[in-house]
Parts: structure tokens; C-alpha cells; sequence
């Protein structure tokens, strides 16, 4: 490299006063020497902007949100604040490790074509596994069922090295996300409808659609606790799922092929929904039904410009422009002058839930290469 990239890791905090204090230092030991840390506040009331004015004050920036625009607004919002030519977005609930940053950004910086990637992400609590999301890479299969290596549906495996070669993907989480700060913009950055939970493979997916690489670095390590926000029983997680997840398809697929995808799911996610009602989840349950009935609410509804709601109850009126398939507020994106045909690699071309469940295929490696893009 002739010249040091400019990387700004930007972690999101929203009432997490408790992994700041746990995880922060880890971050600022990083070793990388033109390295902006950014903490952007999504209106927190726990003190942690007062904690990292008083104790970080010349070794953090920080960018104050007025409330709570989730994980997609929030981070739009600050990013557009931040000059980098690398952008990390880091979970607050993550220990890094010596060196991290290295590998990841040479692995960039050797392929223009790479636009994201991600670390090996496994567990804080049980460091020899795996963590659920993200894991050693994201994949998708044939009906925008997300799946990661290492981590199929509830099964995470045992980190034995089997995954410890980097290459290509199709998602990388948003946990641990390394980004171009110009491919950022060119995708006008995270889709704000989704609020949270499959944005980062919504932003990948605009990405791959327009002939950008993902990445997985496996020379890079960090730890997440995961579920800091949000648990993984909480019915509104449910919602964002379901709901996010048919928005993926439907945005990113043909209008053919995403007309058959959407008319499966909505078979498949009853069968969940039944599920759930069988598990005495009923909230859960009613979380799908809601989901579907949000999803189908937005075909009528304007896409230029929209006074909403949000999701956390506040009403807040947003100016959107819909771009590339992103939706940011106040940002004008970048000229699209990429013009590559989409890339598929990392997509599978089979079924992972005829695979899991009915095959009984629980491990990434009992997939046959074969069946991926």
C-alpha cells in the first residue's frame, strides 16, 4: 500500500453504557495507524455520552443522534459525518483482537472489486464456537433463507479450523462490517425501512447486484456477545425477521422470480407460525401474522417521500430518496458508474430448509460445493 488508508471504526450505541465500558479499550488498542473511533448515540438515557466526554474525550469522537433512529437510521445519519476511506461498523458488544484491522483492509485493498468484508466472528461466552450471526461468512439460498458457515439455523459449530481460508461470500454481518467508504455511498448506505436485522444483507446484496466482491477474512478475529439489544425470544425480533426478510427478496430479485419466492414463503412462514402457536409462542406467532400484513401494506404506500412513524414509537417525518434500492435521509449518493453484471457467488442453489431439516444437513460442510454460485 503507497499510501495508509483512512479506517473509522463506528460503533452505534443505544443504551449500552455497560459493553462500552466492557469493550471500548479493546477497540482503541487497535494497532492501525491512520484509525478514526467513532461512537455515534442513538438518544441514549443511560449516561453513555457523558461517560465517553469524561473518559474518552480525546480518543473518541462522538456523534449525537436526538432519539432512537435504529441500527439502519442511526448509522446513516453518523456515517454521513465521518471522511474514511474504510468504514468498520462495530457492534458495541464486541472485543476485538491484536491486529484485526490488518488483514481485513490488505485483503481490500489487493481487489478493487472487493467492496465489503467481514471478520471471523465467534463467541464472547464460548470462545471456541462460533457466534450465530455472522459466524465465518454469509450465504443465501434459492428462497432468501440466510445462512452462515459455521452456523445453520440453531446449530453453530465448533470453531476446529475449518474454516480458516478467506474468501468470497455473499453477506457479511453487520456486527463487524468492513466496508468502501465509496461503495457506501454508491448504495446510498442501509435501507431505513428495515429499521434492523438483515440490513447488512440487503446493503451486501445491492452491492453483489452491481458486481462488487464480499469478503470473509478468516485471518481476522473478534467476539461478540450478541443479543445486546434485542434477545433472541423477543417477539418484535420475530417481526423484523419475517417482514425484513421478505423485503430482501422483494427488492432484490426479479420481478418474476421474486413473485414465486414471496408466494413460498408466506406458505413457509405459516408453517412457522403454526410452529410457534404449537410452542405456546403466541406472541411469536403474532409477530409473522404482523409481519406479513406490514409487508403487504407496502405496496401502497409512496416511496419518494413518507411521514411515518417509527418503529420505536416517535414520530419523525423522513424526506427518502430510493436510489440503487437504498433508502438514506439527506444524502446524495455518489454517481453509479459501475456497471459489471451482478455476482452470485455465495448463493446456493438448493433449499437449506429441505437441507436441514428434512436431509438433516446441520453443517456448512456437509453442503456440496457443487450447489453454490
Amino acid at each position: 500500500m503507497n499510501r495508509t488508508p483512512k479506517v473509522a471504526v463506528v460503533i452505534l450505541n443505544w443504551n449500552g453504557l455497560r459493553f462500552l465500558q466492557q469493550f471500548l479499550p479493546s477497540v482503541l488498542q487497535s494497532t492501525w495507524p491512520n484509525l478514526q473511533v467513532v461512537v455515534g448515540d442513538n438518544g441514549s438515557t443511560d449516561g453513555s455520552v457523558d461517560f465517553l466526554k469524561a473518559r474518552y474525550a480525546n480518543e473518541v469522537t462522538v456523534l449525537q443522534n436526538h432519539q432512537n433512529y435504529g441500527y439502519t437510521g442511526g448509522y446513516n445519519r453518523v456515517i454521513n459525518q465521518v471522511d474514511a476511506d474504510y468504514y468498520i461498523l462495530l457492534n458495541s458488544d464486541i472485543e476485538v483482537t491484536p491486529g484485526w484491522i490488518e488483514p481485513v483492509i490488505a485483503l481490500m485493498e489487493s481487489d478493487d472489486q472487493i467492496a465489503a468484508a467481514a471478520p471471523k466472528i465467534k463467541s464472547y461466552n464460548r470462545k471456541n464456537y462460533f457466534e450465530h450471526a455472522g459466524a465465518a461468512g454469509g450465504f443465501i439460498d434459492k428462497l432468501g433463507y440466510p445462512f452462515c458457515r459455521g452456523r445453520l439455523f440453531y446449530e453453530v459449530e465448533e470453531d476446529l479450523g475449518q474454516y480458516d481460508e478467506s474468501g468470497e461470500i455473499f453477506w457479511a454481518s453487520g456486527a463487524a462490517l468492513f466496508i468502501r467508504s465509496k461503495c457506501w455511498h454508491e448504495v446510498c448506505g442501509f435501507d431505513e425501512r428495515f429499521f434492523a436485522h438483515m440490513e447488512e444483507i440487503d446493503l451486501c446484496w445491492r452491492l453483489k447486484n452491481m458486481g462488487y466482491k464480499v469478503m470473509y477474512c478468516a485471518q481476522s478475529a473478534v467476539y461478540h456477545v450478541g443479543g445486546g439489544t434485542l434477545n433472541t425470544e423477543n417477539p418484535f425480533k420475530t417481526y423484523l425477521n419475517f417482514r425484513n426478510n421478505l423485503w430482501l427478496i422483494k427488492k432484490n430479485m426479479s420481478a418474476m422470480r421474486s413473485t414465486y419466492v414471496i408466494g413460498m414463503r408466506m406458505w413457509l412462514d405459516l408453517l412457522a407460525l403454526l410452529r410457534f402457536v404449537g410452542e405456546g409462542k403466541r406472541k411469536d406467532a403474532w409477530a409473522v401474522s404482523k409481519a406479513h400484513q406490514s409487508f403487504v401494506r407496502s405496496f401502497f404506500k409512496k416511496s419518494e417521500v413518507r411521514s411515518r412513524k417509527s418503529e420505536v414509537g416517535s414520530e419523525e417525518a423522513l424526506t427518502v430518496r430510493e436510489l440503487g434500492g437504498g433508502i438514506i435521509s439527506g444524502h446524495e449518493p455518489l454517481t453509479n458508474n459501475h456497471q459489471l453484471s451482478p455476482n452470485k457467488s455465495g448463493l446456493y442453489k438448493r433449499s437449506i430448509v429441505a437441507d436441514f431439516f428434512v436431509k438433516k444437513k446441520t453443517r456448512f460442510t456437509a453442503l456440496d460445493p457443487r450447489d453454490f454460485h
